[in-house]
């Protein structure tokens, strides 16, 4: 066979983030995700807890709480173009990477057949020097590499997704939320608005002046790395 007829990869069109919380996204990544939407791609959200602990606010119940929190991703969706945001509902702030949870993500997964998956860190990492990172963000970490692999390709595991017409699916890339060990940068620049936009449509985690300055903040110093002016930063790890 000449290298002509060597068949080629099929182009990249469907990817998948799966955070802890509802606004993690939208913190970490919702610049490349912007980016991809623009550009035709099929992006889904899954979430893993139902958010119904993040208030400070002595009125606020759980139950409203999730209401709210829904609502609010749903709003950033629009904003960004999503094609699914998906709410396991976990409870908030007890999160493991249990076997249930791997089973839900990997559902997921074959269902909705992304090439790249978003996932945050299943590391604690003290770099910062003022932040201790949540549990339940590696939690949410560990589980979804877990249920990229091998869950989500294993045929024989969960036969129950089977049943439930879901095929297995292998993931192509995993791109890990990992600033310390970073490879992989994308340039958000002409995106930072769509996704200071869909930040601020969490009203109940976060002001329009901390989405503002928070997420020039932290794209600029990514920037900086590779030139870019404004850029999010990840560890790519390729499947195959």
């Amino acid at each position: 066979m000449s290298l002509e007829e060597e068949p080629k990869e099929e182009p990249y069109c469907r990817a998948m983030v799966v955070m802890a919380h509802p606004d993690d996204a939208d913190w970490v990544c919702s610049g490349t995700v912007a980016k991809w939407c623009a550009q035709g791609w099929e992006v889904v959200y899954v979430l893993c807890t139902d958010g119904s602990k993040g208030s400070d606010d002595p009125a606020m119940t759980s139950q409203r709480l999730v209401e709210v929190r829904h609502q609010e991703q749903l709003n950033a969706g629009k904003v960004l173009g999503l094609h699914k945001v998906v709410f396991l509902d976990y409870p908030d702030a007890a999160l493991q990477p249990t076997l249930e949870l791997r089973r839900d993500i990997a559902r997921e997964i074959r269902r909705y057949r992304p090439d790249v998956l978003i996932c945050s860190s299943p590391t604690r990492s003290l770099s910062s020097g003022s932040y201790l990172g949540h549990p339940d963000h590696f939690a949410a970490g560990e589980a979804a590499l877990s249920a990229v692999y091998p869950t989500a390709r294993d045929r024989l595991t969960f036969p129950e997704l089977l049943e439930e017409g879901l095929e297995p699916h292998k993931v192509r890339e995993v791109w890990v939320m990992d600033r310390d060990n970073a490879d992989q940068y994308v340039d958000v620049t002409d995106y930072l608005d769509t996704a200071i936009a869909a930040l601020k449509a969490h009203k109940s985690q976060v002001t329009e002046e901390e989405a503002d300055t928070y997420m020039k903040r932290w794209r600029s110093e990514a920037g900086e790395k590779v030139g870019f002016q404004y850029a999010e930063a990840f560890k790519r790890v390729r499947l195959g």
